[in-house]
């Protein structure tokens, strides 16, 4: 793959993590403390919190393996899988530009 087109694709997941993050926050919802001392809303309440903390655990893995590839980029090693030494055929890094791995690898460890 061209590095200038890897370049674009990394820097598109860059911002798109970037602003997922920047969306995954609790929202004081300004509802009244009685509402807030109902058992069933500060479930919901939690329920929230983990759910977020959750998506931003995916996102901060998801940015890590952006950070990777810069590093294989910059390297000389994006598009080569880190486990076999395979090429990655640049369907897969348009489809998923993070891809450390050929599709039969990674399915392979599924």
């Amino acid at each position: 793959m061209d590095p200038a087109r890897a370049r674009e694709l990394l820097s598109g997941e860059r911002a798109r993590i970037a602003r997922s993050l920047g969306e995954v926050h609790h929202v004081d919802t300004g509802e009244p403390d009685d509402y807030v001392d109902d058992p069933g809303n500060l479930a919901s309440e939690l329920y929230q919190d983990e759910l977020d903390e959750g998506r931003a655990d995916t996102l901060r893995r998801q940015l890590a393996a952006v950070e990777r590839a810069e590093e294989r980029l910059a390297a000389g090693t994006y598009g080569i899988s880190i486990e076999s030494g395979a090429p990655i055929p640049d369907e897969r890094l348009e489809a998923v530009p993070t891809a450390e791995r050929t599709t039969a690898e990674e399915t392979a460890r599924r």
